[in-house]
């Protein structure tokens, strides 16, 4: 008979079980959450619907419709809307309301919460890119990328954007004081990197300065090489470096995965630190 003290220990699910089975609960908890849901799905759609009817006009000297460029960018700012403000708000509440202290008491670990929150916006990013690219296509008339290669691509850039802005959700909860302040904390970058990152405008035609500003953060390069699946290559000529210039894309995004990770992992608190 064995006695309790060579028993041997229970076995113990690795990071990655954990974290997957915590995103299944993320994904349960926020279609609970319908007014996020509302949020994160219906203000791309209404911002494409409106932009799309004012400007109906085609980019000049290249024969191509302006709101296929604009769909682009409103793709990547969608899917960091569903990561960055979705995870900097809800991370803070989560802080504040007890849930995470909670979760301390568990065998979760920060990689395995981190890997929940991962796959909770993931979903998200798939539905709604889902529902843009049919609202383009149906009420718009825009095209879908026309080679493998070009899916190919909107695969790679999407991987990389919403992994980078996952991360960057997650370090940015950390700045808020509290739980009611986070939306006001997290929303306010993100609406000043939507105006200087080209989502709105042909990037090469705002100021120099604001160029040079919008190219340190990955929602520039996320809009560039979705607009590399989405529009001919004679559009080329108006990104910066006159190409879709992919390798510098795929270093960015890279770089902000891994930036903001070291990040997110030295700056995540389960409780709030009194000030």
């Amino acid at each position: 008979m064995t006695s309790p003290s060579t028993r041997p220990a229970p076995h113990q699910p690795s990071t990655l079980a954990i974290g997957l089975r915590r995103g299944g609960v993320e994904i349960r908890q926020i279609l609970r959450q319908k007014d996020t849901l509302i949020f994160t799905f219906t203000f791309p759609v209404i911002i494409m619907l409106t932009f799309g009817a004012v400007f109906n006009r085609e980019i000049p000297g290249t024969g191509v419709d302006f709101r296929q460029y604009f769909m682009a960018g409103m793709i990547a700012t969608g899917v960091m809307a569903a990561a960055f403000i979705t995870l900097g708000v809800g991370i803070a509440i989560e802080r504040d309301d007890g849930t995470l202290k909670r979760l301390r008491g568990t065998p979760m670990r920060a990689s395995s919460y981190f890997i929940g929150k991962f796959v909770m916006v993931f979903a998200l990013c798939l539905g709604q890119v889902v529902l843009l690219l049919g609202v383009a296509t149906l009420f718009l008339g825009l095209s879908l990328p026309e080679t493998g290669a070009r899916w190919l691509t909107f695969a790679w850039v999407m991987a990389l954007g919403v992994l980078a802005c996952t991360v960057l959700g997650i370090a940015i909860s950390a700045v808020p004081r509290s739980g009611r302040s986070a939306a006001g904390v997290v929303v306010l970058p993100f609406m000043v990197l939507q105006f200087v990152s080209g989502v709105f405008f042909v990037f090469t035609q705002m100021p120099a300065g604001v160029q040079q500003v919008g190219a340190l953060f990955p929602l520039k390069w996320m809009g560039q090489g979705l607009r590399s699946a989405f529009l001919p290559d004679v559009l080329q000529r108006v990104e910066a470096a006159g190409s879709w210039d992919h390798g510098t894309t795929a270093l960015v995004l890279g770089a902000w995965v891994v930036g903001g990770t070291l990040v997110s992992l030295l700056t995540f608190r389960w409780y709030r630190q009194a000030v």
